[in-house]
């Protein structure tokens, strides 16, 4: 994700090269709507490249970024928990996968944890360290 947001930078670093080598018109008002754009684009990239996990008694939580894409899960809602191993064309950040149908909330990488709800909704939460985050749910599902 750390990439693409910077290859988005320097793309957009070079058009603002560019249009700033355009003599001054009346348009100028069409390059500070582009700039805006640009900001906007690059903040939610960036909102996309971390993924924080947190889990007390009541609730695990997920928090992309600066915290504008998060998620809470009820713990006594969560009915299983396992480690598993997301596909390459599952892709990155939030998606809904139709089949097997599920949520995925990831940054980077294939490993990830799945949970289990009672309503029978699944959901996989991206991971770094797979392991120590399922035993941390199951540690307070006990």
């Amino acid at each position: 994700m750390l990439v693409v947001t910077l290859a988005v930078l320097a793309l957009f670093a070079w058009l603002y090269i560019t249009a700033r080598a355009e003599p001054p018109s009346y348009y100028s008002s069409t390059n500070f709507l582009i700039t805006t754009i640009m900001v906007l684009i690059l903040f939610i990239l960036a909102s996309f490249a971390t993924l924080v996990v947190s889990i007390d008694e009541n609730y695990l939580r997920i928090k992309f970024g600066y915290g504008i894409f998060r998620k809470r899960f009820v713990v006594s809602e969560i009915i299983s928990v396992k480690q598993v191993k997301n596909h390459w064309y599952y892709g990155w950040g939030i998606r809904l996968w139709l089949w097997p149908k599920m949520w995925i909330y990831n940054v980077s990488g294939f490993d990830a944890v799945e949970l289990v709800m009672k309503n029978g909704k699944v959901y996989r939460i991206g991971t770094n360290v797979p392991g120590e985050l399922e035993a941390a749910i199951k540690a307070v599902l006990r």
